[in-house]
């Protein structure tokens, strides 16, 4: 059964699409077939899976506007290790044409069912922003995690993520959950990051991942070569980080499913 899970937070700057790639990366790695949905104008997602942004003919924005199927646009990164539907500045020009669209909040989740069941894991990478993109990869999951700093404006803005993700539930997509709060860009050496990671843990427990991704050099220089963190320097603490969230994620998975299946 397939499993869609959107990275989202609309600060910048906290590790949304680091996690995507390196999450579809890891997921891949367990021989799970993996989607990476880009979502985000910028297209940072799809440059960091070896697909150039600027060669695109066709990318989600068509899938988003009925103007290319899912499968037309999809692209199958042997390098990455999983597949792609990539994205560009022409996304940007999608948000204003949904405005105007009946069903504007649905159009990647009904994009997507044609691909489904050809996948373990779906992967959703978002805009820094609660906007029409966002909202369509919120509608489209099944779960949302949530990559978090552990500094000061941390927790800023985490209640009306939360308050969409709630109000989207009681009217689109009864299914979404809550997957999981992810410590991102963790330095144990600061106070601060400690106090907040505390914070966290205090309020939401369970619902925060154990895995915990460290600040690392390798992390922040993969990007720049088109590669995942396994494919860059598999052997640093950021790939083994990514990879114990890949087994968290599964493990978790696998508990819900034995839970689901004994009810």
């Amino acid at each position: 059964m397939t499993k869609t899970i959107t990275i989202a937070n609309q600060k910048g700057g906290v590790g949304k699409t680091t996690t995507t790639v390196n999450l579809a990366a890891a997921l891949a790695a367990t021989k799970r077939r993996v989607l990476l949905v880009d979502m985000d104008p910028q297209g940072n997602a799809t440059m960091g899976s070896g697909v150039d942004k600027n060669d695109l003919e066709i990318s989600v924005c068509d899938v988003l506007l009925g103007e290319a199927s899912a499968a037309q646009v999809l692209i199958t990164s042997n390098e990455a290790g999983y597949d792609v539907l990539p994205a560009n500045a022409d996304l940007t020009a999608a948000e204003v044409q949904l405005m105007n669209k009946i069903g504007r909040e649905k159009q990647l989740s009904l994009a997507l069912d044609g691909l489904r069941d050809n996948y373990d894991y779906i992967l959703i990478d978002c805009p820094p922003a609660l906007n029409m993109l966002t909202v369509n990869a919120l509608v489209a999951a099944d779960g949302v995690v949530i990559p978090m700093q552990c500094e000061y404006f941390a927790l800023e803005g985490l209640s009306s993520l939360l308050d969409t993700i709630e109000q989207i539930r009681v009217s689109v997509n009864p299914d979404i959950k809550l997957e999981g709060l992810l410590r991102t860009m963790y330095d144990p050496r600061n106070n601060l990051s400690n106090d907040v990671s505390s914070e966290l843990v205090e309020y939401f427990g369970d619902q925060v991942y154990r895995t915990v991704i460290p600040r690392n050099v390798a992390l922040a220089e993969a990007p720049s070569f088109g590669q995942s963190i396994l494919k860059y320097n598999r052997n640093s603490r950021g790939s083994m980080a990514y990879l114990a969230l890949a087994g968290e994620v599964l493990r978790r998975d696998a508990k819900q499913s034995h839970y689901v299946g004994a009810q």
